[in-house]
């Protein structure tokens, strides 16, 4: 017998389940409300209390990212009101604590979850320094793999552990849980310091240059998401092809994976006892005082970068006015 293509869980009504999700998906609504439904003992605990912003894929229209919550939420969806700075508004976001909430999302086909690293009481207290490893255009995920044990001799060496993830795309993420004493320009300035320490260990394989042009082929060490930022969860599917998830790790298995192994199908099939990320992710840590020292002598990559690229748009127009 063919499967409906509406059905009520948790009583939330799930419709046109069996349309497809995305262009190169390979998977259809119901695929991602099974699989999150699937997951949801280990995805929920780390969206739980913390805004979060979704991407959403709706029939003939772009994707695009969703922070506000739209006039039709329902009023059991828990919200939390916020003033953004660049849009110059308040924004509800939405806090997906429960089942019924993940499951109206589903339905709304959101296929992404990027909660905030603080919780809604303040978003700039983060339970997390984070680094984010992109490879080079073209580049081999091993090159990815050979930065990160860069980025964890670099955390060793400062008296820090993490664990690491797929981002779902073609990187990795290392997460560091930090304890409640850091504030968030302390845990955004040791993020730079960790990501410099790496690079001088092996300034051949790994950058920190924001600006693209200037990585020549190396793997970057992204150390831009503090403050108010937002990462991809752990478990939460990508918009990529195949639907694939960013998925936890042991150290170990870096060698052994790539992050197109790790999809809706695949992880839903082979969930077992324990979950990886909890067991993983250490203790929360206290940051050394020499590398928040050290982080603040290093500019914020973003801010260093919008000037540099005005100086040089300048000089190219002073070239072309001289030419």
């Amino acid at each position: 017998m063919p499967m409906a293509a509406e059905e009520v869980r948790d009583e939330v009504k799930l419709t046109n389940l069996d349309q497809p999700l995305f262009d190169g998906a390979d998977a259809t609504k119901r695929d991602l409300v099974d699989y999150l439904d699937g997951v949801r003992e280990r995805l929920l605990p780390h969206l739980s209390d913390r805004p979060l912003s979704v991407m959403r894929v709706l029939r003939g229209q772009k994707p695009f990212m969703q922070k506000n919550v739209p006039k039709y939420t329902p009023e059991w969806v828990r919200t939390t009101s916020m003033w953004a700075e660049a849009s110059k508004r308040r924004i509800s976001y939405a806090l997906c604590d429960d089942r019924r909430t993940l499951l109206w999302f589903a339905n709304q086909r959101a296929v992404e979850y990027h909660p905030t690293l603080g919780h809604s009481v303040d978003i700039y207290r983060p339970t997390h320094l984070v680094l984010d490893l992109d490879p080079p255009e073209g580049g081999d995920f091993r090159l990815v793999v050979e930065a990160a044990r860069l980025i964890k001799q670099a955390l060793a060496d400062s008296g820090l552990t993490g664990a690491v993830k797929t981002s779902g795309s073609k990187g990795v993420h290392i997460f560091v849980p930090v304890d409640d004493h850091s504030p968030v320009d302390d845990v955004a300035a040791a993020t730079r310091a960790v990501a410099a320490r790496a690079e001088r260990i092996d300034p051949v394989l790994a950058t920190t240059a924001f600006i693209r042009e200037d990585r020549e082929g190396k793997v970057f060490l992204d150390s831009t998401r503090a403050g108010g930022a937002t990462v991809v969860a752990a478990y939460s599917p990508r918009l990529r092809p195949g639907t694939t998830v960013s998925f936890p790790l042991s150290w170990n298995d870096l060698d052994r994976v790539t992050p197109a192994d790790f999809t809706m199908r695949t992880v839903l099939d082979s969930l077992g006892d324990p979950d990886p990320w909890t067991d993983e992710l250490p203790l929360p840590q206290r940051l050394p005082a020499d590398l928040v020292a050290e982080g603040r002598t290093i500019p914020v990559a973003r801010v260093q970068a919008m000037h540099e690229g005005k100086r040089r748009a300048k000089a190219r127009a002073a070239e072309e006015a001289e030419s």
